[in-house]
């Protein structure tokens, strides 16, 4: 793999995170390179990153001057889950709403089962310290998706563009939650079962590459919109 091709990969990621709304002027992603180290995008509004390289970040060392606080949330989860290969940091509107009454959404159709075992982290603080990163990480436990009561969600992925999708996901699922819930009062109306969620938890079928492809149509360094990012971030 090319620093070349991993900072491409890390900017399409972030733009597409800003271009559907998933972030504002706050928000972050990264990818990992290896046990040790990831890279983050460039510390400034996602959806103005241009050709700006991001940053190399040790998972074990302090965070490299002009690295974002918040970063410290990709350390301490990188450290703990040796299969992630990819988080996103991110603002989402419906999930946000959802996050003050201390909820999170439930599933209720096709892609919200991906995010059905979504954690909640009941703390509205900006997490700047190792302590409360580290204490994140743990509550988020094996789960792809935290919610942060008042400060929006964190995702995660074997690759940066399938926690990219189910930052989408989580979000699509929230939507759906809050639309529900202004026709009927019956919040458990309209539940997938236990069994339905594992029926629909089935990414065979090019689901998150279609989904990738989805979010980043148009992207200035995504020439051909059906390039599987995460072969040329293993091979390029």
């Amino acid at each position: 793999m090319s620093q070349a091709a991993l900072e491409r990969y890390v900017r399409v990621a972030a733009r597409a995170l800003a271009r559907h709304g998933l972030v504002q002027a706050w928000g972050h992603c990264s990818a990992r390179i290896d046990e040790r180290h990831f890279l983050v995008c460039a510390a400034q509004p996602m959806g103005s990153i241009g050709l700006q390289s991001g940053t190399v970040v040790s998972i074990d060392e302090p965070l490299p001057p002009g690295v974002l606080g918040e970063v410290r949330i990709h350390q301490q989860v990188y450290a703990r889950r040796p299969e992630v290969g990819g988080i996103c940091r991110i603002m989402p509107h419906y999930t946000m709403a959802l996050s003050t009454l201390g909820q999170v959404p439930s599933p209720r159709h096709g892609v919200g089962a991906f995010t059905a075992d979504c954690r909640y982290w009941d703390d509205p603080r900006l997490l700047r310290d190792d302590g409360l990163a580290k204490q994140l990480a743990e509550t988020l436990g094996e789960a792809n998706a935290l919610v942060m009561r008042a400060n929006g969600a964190v995702t995660v992925g074997p690759t940066l563009d399938v926690a990219v999708g189910i930052a989408w996901c989580l979000e699509d699922a929230a939507r759906i939650e809050c639309t529900l819930r202004s026709m009927i009062q019956d919040v458990n109306a309209g539940l997938l079962s236990p069994d339905e969620v594992r029926a629909r938890q089935v990414s065979t079928g090019q689901v998150f590459e279609r989904l990738w492809t989805h979010l980043t149509f148009g992207d200035q360094e995504q020439a051909d919109p059906a390039t599987d990012w995460r072969q040329v971030v293993q091979t390029d």
